[in-house]
């Protein structure tokens, strides 16, 4: 069973940067697409960026673009969320998924993302 396991969440204040580490389970990228979610307390879970299915493009949600950036180290298994000029908007537990071309299938356990003003 695919794992995934986010890291590198923190305190810091508005207009730093963070980057976030997701680690998975050997060979996912090369059969899962990969993505980011958050969730503020009391809110839905949204989606945040991901890679399309085939990995030649990324997607953002508008909260983010510009902001954010994902990427990958494939010889790692390691999808990354850079986050540059966060806001407290951002606050969030922070998911790495896991799917395919319609679905998302699998979850980490998140990582909190706190940012102060």
């Amino acid at each position: 069973q695919v794992q995934l396991v986010e890291s590198g969440g923190g305190l810091v204040q508005a207009g730093d940067s963070l980057r976030l580490s997701c680690v998975a389970s050997e060979g996912t990228f090369s059969t899962y697409r990969m993505g980011w979610f958050r969730q503020a307390p009391g809110k839905a879970r949204e989606f945040v960026g991901g890679f399309s299915w085939n990995g030649g493009s990324t997607y953002y949600a508008d909260s983010v673009k510009g902001r954010f950036t994902i990427s990958r180290d494939n010889a790692k298994n390691t999808v990354y969320l850079q986050m540059n000029s966060l806001k407290p908007d951002d606050t969030a537990t922070y998911f790495c998924a896991a799917g395919d071309a319609s679905s998302w299938w699998h979850w980490g356990q998140g990582t909190q993302v706190t940012v102060s003003s």
